[in-house]
């Protein structure tokens, strides 16, 4: 069997094995690559395993030390942002992580490129008196960490949705016909490509086919022309004959010259 888990360190959901009788909202004390980490079960069973274990439900203890570090966690954070300032690294410390026996803390960190932290982890581990770990994270990450609303007025896709959403690419933007827009207008917080492009790339797709590409060459009752708009809602192209008058036409009266 296995459940889907929110892990509260990086507000991440994921598939975990478990040999044990789980319900949703059950918090639980997950074995995960480098520490164990609580976490809240969402969901009672999902199709694919992964490599994460669910050890145990998790106990009075284990909440009190989860929250007691959490309690911690900001001044740990704090301390490495000044640690990192101090040393001209040019990285954002995002979160922290520690771990319920208290003998690691992971960082999180966002960075344009990559940063040579091991003096950083050095001066870490002597002040806190932990194994301390430096780790890379993506802009959509810290975005889903910090949270915020985007331009809808609605809270951001990859909060809401947590692992649900595929990698955005730039060909949903132009399937839509909206990537002329700009990368600004049609990025989100976190500076990339806004999650809600996936929602309705696969409807166009299945919309525009058969219809011609873009400055493409078709036959109109006017002449040949060039494709200048495709609109695939109402499924209908606009055309610029040879001739220089304009021509709307229906999908089904195409004839594309080959």
């Amino acid at each position: 069997m296995s459940v889907l888990v929110k892990i509260y360190s990086w507000e991440s959901a994921r598939p975990c094995i478990s040999e044990i009788k789980l319900k949703k909202n059950d918090r639980v004390v997950v074995s995960c690559e480098h520490i164990n980490e609580l976490g809240v079960v969402e969901c009672e069973k999902v199709s694919e395993t992964g490599n994460d274990q669910v050890l145990r439900q998790a106990t009075k203890r284990d909440l009190d030390t989860f929250e007691k570090y959490e309690k911690e966690k900001e001044a740990v954070v704090d301390s490495c942002k000044n640690e990192a300032k101090k040393m001209g690294l040019a990285m954002k410390i995002v979160d922290a992580g520690i771990s319920l026996d208290g003998k690691q803390i992971i960082f999180a960190f966002t960075s344009d490129g990559r940063v040579d932290f091991r003096e950083l982890v050095r001066n870490l581990s002597a002040q806190f008196k932990k194994n301390v770990r430096m780790q890379q994270i993506g802009s959509r990450d810290e975005a889903r960490k910090l949270g915020d609303c985007g331009v809808c007025g609605r809270e951001l896709c990859c909060v809401k949705f947590k692992n649900s959403i595929p990698s955005i690419t730039t060909d949903m933007a132009r399937i839509q016909q909206i990537a002329h827009r700009g990368t600004e207008r049609i990025s989100g917080s976190c500076g990339r490509l806004m999650c809600c492009l996936a929602y309705e790339a696969q409807c166009y797709r299945e919309m525009l086919a058969g219809m011609p590409e873009m400055y493409s060459m078709i036959k109109t009752p006017e002449g040949e022309g060039t494709v200048i708009e495709v609109n695939a809602i109402t499924q209908e192209i606009k055309v610029k004959t040879k001739n220089g008058k304009y021509v709307t036409m229906k999908k089904e009266q195409l004839k594309i010259k080959k």
